[in-house]
């Protein structure tokens, strides 16, 4: 026969193994609504049209193939990114608790170990916010002409942390989003070429 403790422990381990499975189908039940989501703004859908989503309306104007792809792939994966790291984390607390440990000082070492590393990269992370609310709110995309303090290019891709861009002479900078405090985008407004002082103006 199996000792109380035996039993004790074998029940601790099934409690912690369907919690890791919960979590695993939590997760992937999670993934499979977001690229659904991603899907039907990648195709257009207007399911985003409607009243009740109408903050969602700036992203959803009307854009080019490849720049709609672009900015729901880079939504997409944050969101991915964001809630299987939050799943995972909750689900491994729970299981140590539900084997009998004492998640307390893991939970105080855990947030002092963040605080350092969110000292460490708060760089990183600024840059991943900003770029993301430039993705959101679409300040500009591929094929956009924009400045950038004294850079004027066209944007070739968009990320979470950097902006590529090609110039007129053909140089490609990489701006990262943090460093973006003005920008502006001549494809959206009404941009009209200054006239040299020295070009005729058309007048008489």
């Amino acid at each position: 026969m199996q000792s109380p403790t035996e039993i004790g422990l074998g029940d601790q381990l099934l409690n912690a193994a369907i919690i890791i499975v919960a979590g695993l189908v939590l997760w992937l039940v999670v993934r499979f609504v977001i690229n659904r989501m991603v899907r039907r703004v990648r195709s257009g859908s207007d399911l985003f049209k409607k009243p009740h989503f109408k903050w969602a309306q700036p992203v959803l104007r009307t854009l080019d193939h490849k720049r709609r792809v672009q900015r729901t792939e880079t939504i997409g994966a944050l969101l991915r990114s964001v809630s299987g790291l939050t799943i995972a984390i909750i689900a491994i607390m729970m299981a140590l608790q539900a084997l009998g440990v004492d998640i307390g000082p893991i939970l105080a070492s855990v947030g002092i170990v963040g605080i350092a590393i969110g000292f460490g990269a708060r760089e990183i992370i600024r840059d991943a916010f900003l770029g993301f609310f430039i993705t959101l709110e679409d300040q500009y995309g591929i094929g956009d002409i924009i400045e950038v303090g004294d850079t004027v290019g066209v944007v070739q891709s968009v990320g979470l942390r950097i902006t590529r861009l090609i110039d007129e002479n053909g140089s490609i900078w990489y701006i990262r989003n943090g460093d973006i405090m003005k920008v502006g985008n001549r494809s959206q407004g009404n941009y009209v070429p200054p006239v040299a002082a020295d070009e005729p103006t058309g007048e008489k």
